[in-house]
Order: structure tokens, then C-alpha cells, then sequence
């Protein structure tokens, strides 16, 4: 059963869209069903009813996360020789300003602070 789409007008399109979503809806609840009976079938053959089963469950544990330490700032070990207030930490990536020095051929430890 194939459906012509293209030759549909927008009404006729949300027509079947919303009748698509019903129908969907209708096998959710149909399979919802259907799993529930074959639960309940199986708890029974141990002897359980289903809503026993759900109050015997404990709650999953939450886990404590880690406090939060507030982070730390390092101090800056390289300053940009053009201009001072650029600095870098020497952790990380190294800025294009140090880079740019360092094929220049200036010794990073010239650039220390």
C-alpha cells in the first residue's frame, strides 16, 4: 500500500500525519498491554504479582558527586617581549605569540618572567 504524497495537498498531508500519530499511539498502548499480561504470566509462575515485584525494588543508589574544588589560576612563567601584558602559564597550547618568538629564534628562557 503505497501512498502518493506528492500529488496530496497540505490538508490531505496533515490528515494522514495525524492519523499516522493515532495509529501509532493505539500500537504503543496495544504492545504496552501485551507486555504487561506476559509479565504478569511470568511473575505468576513464580508465584508474584507484578505489583509485588515493583514495591520489592529498591531504588538505585545515587552516587555523592566529588565536591567541586574551585579551580586554581597559574601564575604566568612567559611574557611576550613586544608587548608584557601577554602572558602564557606555560601549560596548555602555547600561544601564537610564543610560537611566532620561538621560530624567530628567541630562547624561551629570555622570555621567562
Amino acid at each position: 500500500m503505497e501512498l502518493d504524497l506528492k500529488s496530496k495537498s497540505a490538508k490531505e498531508l496533515e490528515k494522514i500525519l495525524s492519523d499516522v500519530k493515532k495509529a501509532l499511539a493505539n500500537a504503543q498502548a496495544r504492545d504496552r498491554r501485551d507486555a504487561r499480561k506476559a509479565a504478569e504470566k511470568a511473575a505468576a509462575e513464580f508465584g508474584f504479582s507484578l505489583s509485588e515485584l515493583a514495591d520489592d525494588e529498591k531504588p538505585a543508589r545515587k552516587t555523592k558527586k566529588a565536591a567541586a574544588k574551585p579551580k586554581t589560576v597559574s601564575k604566568p612563567k612567559f611574557a611576550n617581549p613586544a608587548d608584557r601584558s601577554q602572558t602564557w602559564t606555560g601549560k596548555g597550547r602555547q600561544p601564537n605569540w610564543y610560537r611566532a618568538e620561538v621560530e624567530k629564534g628567541t630562547d624561551p628562557a629570555k622570555m621567562k618572567i
